[in-house]
């Protein structure tokens, strides 16, 4: 399996690294990986094509230390789709899947220095 994208930063960790068309069914979205090229365009083209196709919304968001901004989607199905944002405001979708579940935040025990 050839990933698409590595770690961003030491903060961003991503292990799922393909791309689903849209063309595929909901069920088939986490059952078969694409060996394409990302998935990329228009930020707001994107987010309404994953909000009408899977129901898919904004979940959360972090910067990069290379300025772009990653974004987590998910949708009540269980659907989830992490898309990246560069500098120059282009969008690529870079891993698809079913079965997302929340989990209980817990307090770290880090104290600044």
């Amino acid at each position: 399996m050839k990933p698409v994208f590595k770690a961003i930063s030491a903060s961003v960790f991503l292990t799922a690294a393909f791309v689903v068309p849209f063309s595929q069914s909901s069920s088939a979205k986490a059952q078969q990986v694409s060996r394409q090229a990302p998935i990329c365009g228009d930020r707001d083209s994107l987010m309404v094509q994953l909000e009408k196709k899977y129901s898919e919304q904004p979940k959360s968001m972090g910067l990069a230390a290379n300025g772009s901004v990653v974004e987590v989607l998910t949708a009540n199905t269980g659907t989830w789709t992490i898309m990246i944002t560069n500098p120059q405001g282009i969008t690529c979708l870079i891993a698809a899947g079913e079965h997302w579940e929340e989990m209980n935040q817990r307090k770290a025990d880090y104290t600044p220095s």
